[in-house]
């Protein structure tokens, strides 16, 4: 019989969350000290730890987006330049319309391989040695 060591696993995933956390608090005290912006993936990456860990952090998460929120980024397309509601509503009526077309189209084509397997299903089921290599 084998012996129990679920208590000794259970103390090395307790070490190594206290690692990890310890290694994403520290990355995070250094990066507030410098001048940079502090994402999450930034974060990730410097500490060395998954971001969907991080997510699952929720104070760290919190100090990331309240003690050092992003700046606020100018829209990069002049506002006389920005689409208008009714243009993008017509490109997205435009787009329905060509989806539409293009299921119609792969519909046809289905049908079409249907038809072309079903017959070479039939004629290799009256000469299976036709076609043969």
């Amino acid at each position: 019989m084998r012996a129990d060591n679920s208590r000794h696993l259970a103390k090395a995933a307790r070490s190594r969350t206290e690692q990890t956390r310890l290694r994403a608090v520290t990355t995070l005290r250094h990066l507030a000290n410098t001048e940079q912006t502090i994402t999450v993936s930034l974060l990730a990456q410097r500490a060395g730890v998954s971001r969907s860990w991080l997510y699952t952090q929720a104070d760290l998460l919190a100090q990331i987006h309240e003690e050092h929120p992003r700046p606020a980024t100018a829209s990069t397309v002049p506002a006389r330049q920005a689409a208008s509601d009714g243009s993008l509503r017509q490109r997205l009526q435009l787009a329905h319309q060509r989806i539409r077309e293009l299921e119609a189209d792969n519909q046809q084509l289905r049908h079409a391989l249907a038809q072309t397997l079903g017959d070479q299903r039939a004629r290799h089921a009256r000469d299976p040695l036709e076609n043969r290599p």
